[in-house]
């Protein structure tokens, strides 16, 4: 994996020098249109809408999108199928991570962060990042310490789902072992890059539960299960996750104690692997809004505080004014906003974000989600040539710029550049 991953970088290390680009950038090098993008997707073997990272880049060309971030949970060994599928298909790839962590202290507050249904618990991504393969050795133990005791979780919870299931009538047989061999034949792929989640375990459980009962059946066998009234009506995708809902969350009979890494803990993560910081931001997309994101001016001095110095949305989630109010906030305020579309449920949305109900996004918002994937992929290509990006190793902005303004503006001209060079270069 690992040799596979540095060619994959290098490639993209292989644009042209920093002092080419840079000039390049200066003379205008740039995209004539304003290309598609998207900064967040998951990708399987991650529980994901797609069956393979090749449909998921063939759909992303089909669909005319030019630049692609992937943001998976905990492995990366498909990086490398998809920047090289990527690359055939003229898709410029940035590469990201996401984590779970926990902020004690608003937990014990209970304050909501971008998390609605967990008081403390906060979705925190990195974007850019370089050093996956071969990881430090820092990062390399956070990540075994995460994917042991994730795993410890998941085990626990098929045991606890199994039991509820037998005790209500339907004994499905299912291990952790056989939800493992389900997600291995559905993506056709090896084992040791299944990290299951708690939909990979309610796919699982919804599929035995169709196998083992008559279509006329589940409705009322669903009800039993779930000891609640249901509105799936047979529908997969919502029983799926009205399991999750009546089973499997806090105060759930198969609930499991989740153990996180500290905000700090992630944030050190983030840059090891060389990515810039980033917070996911819900706002509207769950009412009310977290106390901890409103009002947008509260929630800027905290990220700047916690020296986050870019934001992301999932505009699929927003209303286009509420969208509108929050990134154009941002943006003023000195964060680099970038937007996309995670495409971790099994409905295959457009690769393209929009917001609510397929609502277009602003134009002027576009502009700065463009903006935002520029610094991401201007980062991205300066690690590859060991200089300082965005952010440095310690989560610091680079002073030799005059104001956030100046920097993200200059960081915009050369990702532009080198995803320009980079589309010339198929």
């Amino acid at each position: 994996m690992q040799h596979g991953v540095e060619e994959a970088l290098s490639g993209l290390r292989g644009i042209g020098s920093v002092a080419e680009m840079r000039a390049q950038a200066e003379n205008g090098l740039a995209p004539r249109q304003r290309p598609k993008v998207n900064s967040h997707i998951h990708l399987p073997p991650n529980f994901s809408a797609f069956v393979s990272v090749k449909q998921a880049v063939e759909l992303a060309a089909q669909q005319h999108m030019g630049v692609v971030g992937v943001t998976n949970y905990y492995d990366y060994n498909v990086y490398h199928d998809f920047a090289s599928l990527a690359r055939q298909h003229g898709i410029f790839p940035l590469f990201g991570l996401e984590i779970i962590a926990l902020i004690d202290d608003l937990v014990r507050a209970g304050i909501k962060i971008n998390d609605p249904g967990n008081p403390g618990r906060i979705y925190i991504c990195g974007k850019g990042i370089t050093r996956f393969a071969p990881m430090s050795p820092m990062a390399e133990e956070m990540v075994n310490v995460i994917r042991r005791s994730d795993s410890e979780r998941m085990r626990t919870m098929v045991q606890k789902l199994e039991a509820v299931f037998a005790e209500r009538g339907v004994p499905t047989g299912l291990t952790e072992s056989a939800v493992i061999d389900r997600v291995v034949a559905r993506y056709n792929c090896p084992r040791n890059r299944v990290y299951l989640q708690e939909r990979h375990i309610c796919q699982a459980f919804q599929e035995r539960l169709f196998e083992l009962t008559a279509p006329a059946a589940r409705q009322a066998q669903l009800e039993k299960l779930l000891g609640a009234p249901s509105k799936a009506d047979g529908n997969p995708v919502r029983t799926q996750n009205e399991m999750r809902a009546h089973l499997v969350r806090a105060g759930k009979p198969a609930f499991v104690e989740e153990r996180f890494l500290s905000f700090e803990q992630a944030y050190q993560l983030i840059l090891e692997m060389g990515g810039i910081p980033c917070y996911p931001t819900l706002a509207d997309g769950t009412k009310p809004i977290c106390p901890y994101e409103e009002p947008v001016e509260k929630l800027i001095e905290t990220l700047k505080a916690n020296r986050i110095h870019m934001a992301e949305f999932i505009p699929i989630r927003n209303t286009p004014q509420v969208l509108w109010h929050y990134v154009k906030a941002m943006r003023a305020a000195g964060l680099a906003v970038v937007a996309g579309t995670e495409h971790n449920t099994l409905d295959l949305l457009p690769i393209e974000p929009a917001c609510l109900n397929a609502q277009p996004i602003p134009e002027d918002v576009k502009d700065i989600f463009w903006e935002g994937a520029c610094v991401a992929a201007a980062h991205q290509f300066l690690n590859l040539h060991g200089q300082c990006g965005f952010v440095d190793v310690q989560g610091r902005t680079d002073s030799s710029y005059n104001s956030d303004e100046q920097r993200i503006k200059a960081f915009a001209k050369l990702g532009a550049a080198v995803i320009e060079r980079y589309h010339q270069g198929r």
